[in-house]
Parts: structure tokens; sequence; C-alpha cells
């Protein structure tokens, strides 16, 4: 028998091994063996899952009159991930081998470590055995080999406060769906059919963006006049209690020039800026035209190839085993990003940036140093350039000196009130490495001047003006989340790529370069959150407040989650409320009748039962006839709207549909089992016949359903996803239209010759009808149709 090392991922797993002398074999004595999790194996079921059959039905549907849920209904069942059988199976198989199972997962603020350990421990029906903890500072060799020899006893999953606090944020969580149901019903009450998502992190930033932007729109320009001072270095001199007037005229001339007084130099300097997380990373990206989620998946690569350090971690300094090990790579990593390697003078450990303390540390560039940027380009793209780049400049920026600066003050001789100052660079020290703000428009000092203070200076009316909110940004966001203690680096860069998500069917935030507004979900969800719980920025707070009590022992989670009942009745009448304001400055009318239509569905399995569903359908709102022939198991057609903003002719009957495993009746789009029609057109039977024995036909006229224009292409049928495939053209066949124009047999075989060919009355996209002549060529790694206008 043997210990059995539980690590959080496979990467920790390598650490480990590599630490004690391979998965498997004996470190000083002690036979042990290495098993890896994959994050979280497991999850909650949905609440319909959780509870006595009796109940499973109000649990199920969305309507008010369920909520809110009793925490004493939930068995808190668990169900396996996607994807993680294989990562069970084997990690079953280790813990069977094992006498003793360690657990050696990450030691985060937060227990989530000690949370996807023993909701394993606990799912695979391992409780009874022998377990110790691993507590180390890092995954380097000597700590995991330090926490090895001294692991701590532990008693069962429940004495470990750990996980106790990790839980009980688990479950207050998953709680905060009812959130989730009440703002959509007060949506949908308002005649919108979307999901108002709601959470801790989501609700804040929606509040946040919300506040602000009103903010930035209401904003009105108010100048002012007023007595200034400047000398022939451009320093301006200033006095706090000179008069500002709303006019120019109104300023009175009672100055005239006059010396300057050097009052006093001093020595400045400041160290270099904090270790980027992951939110700090991802926002400054956002400016160079990088999407989070691309941030997110790029740096996920580039991790698993020992490129950077661990993305998800809420360390902000690195721990004294870390900085050594980096620091043979230093010269190497340098050179890569174009650092003069001479200006990193500062070899040793800054007490500011590496503490003993942490698990993952900061992002920083990690052990595999890539020969060059364009090597990192060619395997992860620009993102990959830009991350490589700006992660290994920040910690550079560390080991360089201090930016100094000499601090200058001074008066107007005859006018003494009239006070300036000038910070005259004297180094650049870490600012010759990495400035943060470069290209954001924003300087740390405005008083900077090379020249320092100038001899004499003259009166002049400055022009100012109240400053203007400024404009929510995801850099702006994040910093007002970090401030308040509102998520981690992590979770809010996750969080922010699905709010801004802009395939995601109710986006709640939408980014327009690096300007952020609010989506047509979030503005409802903002409107209806003053005065909520849920929308309380101090939310988190109280949660963290709440995790320490539990942690401790001196309180319990099921007093603690008991809060929420009431939190939700409360949040039910305040959005009530909300939603009546919301309507009338959004121009929305309160729905008549019921959001959902309901009957006795007289073709139900097992007989007729009554039944509610949704009376929208993919843009389309079910008229009385409509829903009585559904009712009544007829099949119904009518114009939708896809996801991508296109019409279709949709047609199905009423059914029983499944989402996440909740059965739910609703409108079922008809699947056919063979092709009867497809853009426009019916196809024969002879049509019909060739396609189902697998062949392709070659069609002219097509009609496309946004402009009503009629397009050719080859066309198959595919049984097993039951839809047909259109072909515009592949290898060396030419497509049979393009631009809304079809080609001729002759035109075709021309451009399949490789001949540029005379178009006329193309149309683009934009609706714009132009001419071109057109060519059947290789571009961009394929063969497409290629225009020129020469």
């Amino acid at each position: 028998m043997a210990v059995i090392l539980v690590a959080e991922k496979p990467s920790a797993a390598r650490n480990m091994a590599s630490a004690l002398g391979g998965r498997t074999g004996s470190y000083k004595g002690t036979v042990y063996e290495v098993a890896s999790l994959r994050g979280h194996l497991y999850e909650f079921t949905q609440p319909h899952a959780m509870v006595d059959s009796s109940l499973a039905d109000a649990y199920q549907k969305w309507d008010l009159s369920n909520l809110p849920w009793d925490p004493d209904d939930l068995t808190w069942k668990r169900e396996p991930q996607k994807n993680v059988t294989d990562v069970i199976k084997t990690l079953r198989s280790a813990l069977g081998r094992g006498d003793e199972i360690v657990i050696a997962t990450d030691l985060d603020p937060s227990g989530e470590g000690d949370l996807l350990f023993w909701e394993a421990i606990d799912e695979l029906g391992f409780h009874g055995e022998k377990f110790s903890r691993m507590e180390f500072t890092d995954e380097s060799k000597a700590s995991i080999q330090k926490a090895f020899e001294q692991r701590r006893p532990v008693k069962s999953m429940r004495a470990e406060g750990d996980y106790r606090k990790a839980m009980y944020r688990s479950q207050w969580d998953f709680l905060s769906m009812q959130f989730t149901r009440i703002a959509t019903a007060m949506g949908r009450q308002s005649g919108q059919d979307l999901v108002l998502r709601q959470g801790r992190l989501k609700s804040a930033m929606v509040s946040l963006v919300g506040d602000q932007q009103k903010a930035y729109d209401a904003y009105v320009k108010r100048p002012f006049f007023q007595n200034r001072f400047r000398d022939e270095n451009d320093v301006m001199y200033t006095n706090p209690d000179e008069p500002r007037c709303d006019h120019k005229g109104q300023v009175p001339q009672q100055y005239g020039p006059s010396a300057v007084v050097l009052d006093s130099k001093a020595d400045r300097k400041t160290a270099p800026p904090k270790l980027l997380d992951l939110a700090s990373l991802s926002s400054m990206l956002v400016g160079k035209g990088v999407k989070a989620n691309l941030t997110l998946s790029t740096y996920q690569k580039m991790y698993e190839n020992q490129v950077v350090s661990y993305p998800r971690t809420e360390d902000k300094t690195v721990t004294p085993e870390q900085f050594k090990d980096l620091a043979p790579l230093v010269d190497k990593i340098a050179a890569v990003v174009g650092v003069d390697a001479g200006l990193l003078t500062r070899r040793q450990p800054r007490s500011t940036h590496v503490k003993p303390q942490g698990a993952h540390g900061a992002n920083r560039p990690g052990p595999k140093v890539p020969s060059s940027l364009d090597e990192v380009e060619r395997k992860y793209g620009k993102a990959g350039r830009l991350i490589y780049e700006m992660l290994a400049k920040n910690y550079l920026a560390v080991l360089a000196e201090d930016y100094l600066y000499e601090q200058q003050r001074g008066h107007v001789s005859k006018y003494p009130n009239f006070v300036g100052i000038a910070n005259v660079p004297r180094s650049p020290g870490w600012r010759a490495v990495f400035d943060p703000d470069a290209g954001d428009g924003s300087t740390d000092d405005e008083n900077v001047s090379s020249r320092g203070l100038g001899q004499n200076a003259e009166p002049f009316i400055f022009e100012g003006a109240n400053k203007r909110p400024e404009h929510p940004t995801m850099r702006w966001l994040m910093k007002q989340l970090e401030k308040r203690d509102v998520g981690t680096g992590a979770t809010r860069t996750s969080t922010y790529s699905e709010v801004t998500n802009d395939k995601a069917k109710y986006p709640l935030l939408t980014e327009k370069g690096r300007k952020l507004r609010l989506a047509r979900a979030g503005e409802m969800s903002w409107r209806l959150l003053p005065g909520t719980h849920i929308g309380d920025l101090g939310l988190t707070e109280k949660v963290y407040a709440d995790m320490r009590d539990i942690a401790a022992g001196t309180a319990t989670a099921e007093e603690r989650l008991a809060v929420v009942a009431d939190w939700v009745r409360e949040d039910m009448a305040t959005m009530a409320k909300n939603a009546t304001s919301m309507r009338a400055e959004l121009g929305l009318k309160k729905q008549v009748g019921p959001a959902r239509a309901e009957g006795v569905w007289q073709a139900a399995p097992g007989g007729p039962k009554k039944v509610t569903f949704k009376k929208i359908w993919s843009g389309h709102e079910f008229d009385d006839d409509e829903v009585a022939k559904l009712l009544a198991g007829e099949t119904i057609s009518f114009v939708a709207t896809s996801k991508m903003n296109k019409s279709f002719t949709a047609t199905g009957a009423l059914g029983v549909g499944d989402f996440k495993g909740r059965k739910f009746v609703g409108f079922q789009l008809e699947v056919l089992d063979r092709p009867t029609r497809w853009s426009g057109r019916t196809f024969t039977p002879a049509e019909v016949t060739s396609l189902l024995a697998g062949q392709s036909l070659e069609i002219d006229d097509f009609v496309s359903a946004q402009t009503g224009k009629t397009f050719g292409c080859k066309v198959s049928w595919d049984a097993k996803a039951k839809k047909i495939i259109p072909d515009f053209g592949s290898g060396d066949e030419p497509p049979r239209s393009w631009c809304q124009v079809t080609f001729t047999d002759m035109q075709r075989k021309d451009l399949a010759a490789g001949k540029t060919i005379q178009g006329t009355g193309f149309v683009s996209a934009r609706g714009r009808t132009f001419d071109a002549l057109i060519s059947w060529k290789i571009e961009g790694g394929k063969k497409k149709i290629v225009p020129s206008f020469g």
C-alpha cells in the first residue's frame, strides 16, 4: 500500500512527481503515488433533481409562486462534469491502492482546492480512509518535499474549515439562481423573452457599468475661467483660492509678469508596478483588440506548454523559491522581448514583490523560454505574442531600478499664493522596461517637466471644465471590482468573458473597441437591481465574512444560508417595484395575460394534460389560433428568426423537450426524415430520391431569405443530421453562384481552367451592386472567388 497524493490538476501532478522522483516511488522511506484531479470533477445537479419527487415540479418551473426555495429541501446532489469519465476511473483506481490519501490540492484563500478534493472523495465513497494535508507555499521542489515530509493529519471532511467555507460559498452561489428567475420573470412580465442572469459577480458588473454609463451619458460640460501663471518651461502655477468665473470676460485682469522663486528640491522615487493578475492582463489586451475569451483560451494553451505560469492564481507576488527558479532565465527572457539586460541591475528579491506566501505565484513567464516572439506568434497567434511580451516585461521591470525624479516646488514672486510643481525625471529605471499605461492616454504625473521650474511666469486666463466621468471600459471595471474585493482576477476575467460574449443569446454587456456598455439584457437587469440584495456591491464582503465564521466554527452553513430565503422574498418585491419604472423608462408595457400559454394538451403522452409553455419561440409569438392548434396536437408553420438574425420557416408541434436534464413542454421543431424543401424551393420527387440515395444535385433557383433573390449551389442530404448540406464550391470546382449572381456552365468552366472573367450585377453584403473581374484561385490557404477592380 502507498500514500496517494491527489493533485489539483495534471501540471501540479507533474511538479510533484518531479520533486519526489517520479509518479510512483519511495521518498525517504515512504512509498507514494501521485494522482490527479482535473479541477472540479463534479457539479451540482439541477434543483429539481435535488428534491423529493413531490417537489420536483415546483423547483423545475420558473414561476415566482415557487420561490423562495427551502435549503432543507435540497440534497446537494452532484453529477460528473462533462468529459471526466476517464479521470474519475483513474482516480478511483489510484485511491484504492492507498492506505493514506493526501490532500495535495492548492491552498486557496477561498478553500476551493479543498472543496474539489473532498467532493471527489465524497462521490467516490472513500470516507473512513486515513487522510492528511500537504501545505506548500508554492510548487517548487523544496516546498513540495517539505510539505510531503510534514503532512498534517486530517480527521474528516467536516473537520476541515477550508472545506466548510468553500462548500458554503458554492451552496450560496447555487441558491442565487433564484435571483435570475426573479429578474427573468420581471422581464417576461414586461413582454421581453430574455434570461436576465444574476449573481454576486454578474450583478456587480451590471450595477457598476450601468451607473457609470449613466453618469457618462448625463455629463454636461460646465466651462470655467480662472487666472493662472505659466513659465517658459510650460509649468503651471495655480492658487486654490482664485475665483472661477463662468465667462472669460468676467475674469479680472489684475496680475502682471513676475519672477519665479524656487522653494525646494527633493529626490523622489517610485517602485515598479505590481505583478499582473489575469484581469489586469486581459484589460490591457482588450485595448489592443484581444477579447477576454481569447486571452483566456490562449493563455491556457501557453500554460499547458509551460511558456507562462498558472493562469487562475490569486497571488499578486511570487515566493522566494519561484523568484530563484526564474532568475537563471531572466537574460534569455529579456532577449526574447527586446529588453536590454543591462537595465536589470536589481537581481535581489524586492520585498514588495517577493513574499514567502502564496501558491502558484503571480502571473509571469514560465520555465520554457521561447526562442523569439515570432515563435510565440506562430504557435499561439497574435494574442499569444502580446500575452508573453506583456507578462515578461512586467516581471522584468521588478528587476530594474526605481524610477527616480526630482520634485521642484516654487511660487510666483509677486503673488506667492500661486504655486507650481515640476517633477524632473532623473533615471527612468523600470519605466524603460515596462509602461503599464502605454497607449491608454493616461499619465501618472501631469507635472512632469524635463527642464524643471522656469525663471519667469506670465499670467493667462485658463479655460477649464468639470471633468467628464470616465467611460466604462474593462480596465475601469476590473479596477472597481478589485477595489471592492469582488471576485478574483481569474473569476473576474472568466465572468467578464461570459457576460460580453457577443455569441451568447443574452449578453449583459457589449464591447466596442475599449468602450463598454450595457446590452439589452444588461440594461433591464440594471434597472431591476437598485435596492436589491443581489445588486448590493457589499454582498461579496458579507459572504466572505460568513466564510470566515464557518471556517472558524463560530457559525454553520445552515444558519447563514437560511437568510437567503428572506432576501429572495425582499428582492421579489423590490424588483416588482423597479419593473414598473423600468417599463416606463424603456417604453415597455406590462404583459397582458400570462407570459406563457396554458391549456389542456390533447396529445400529451399518457393522455390529455394541463400544461404551460413559452408563447415566444425564436422571435415569433404564438397567436391564440396557433396556441389552440398546438394544444390540439396539430403541426403549425411560421416565420421565425435564427440566432444569426436570419428568417426561416419553422414547422413543428407541441412536445416534450430536454434542457440540461430538465424536461419541459414547448414547441418542438419538426425534424424531417427526408429532404422536402430548402431555401424557398421544394424538391421534386425525383430530386428527393436522388438526395436520399446520397447524390449531390446542382440547382440554380434557390431563394435567399434575406434578399429574396435566386442563387445556385450544389446540395446533398446529411441522413444522420437530417438536413440539407450546401456546397458553394470546393477544390477545383467553382461555386454555382457568388454575390447573388448565378454563373453559366461556360463561366464555371473558364473559372475552373484558371481564366479571369468579367462579371456584372454582383451584390455586396451591404446591398451595393458592383461589377468586377473574377478568378478562381488560392487565397488564404483555400480556393475561392477572388475579385479585382483594376
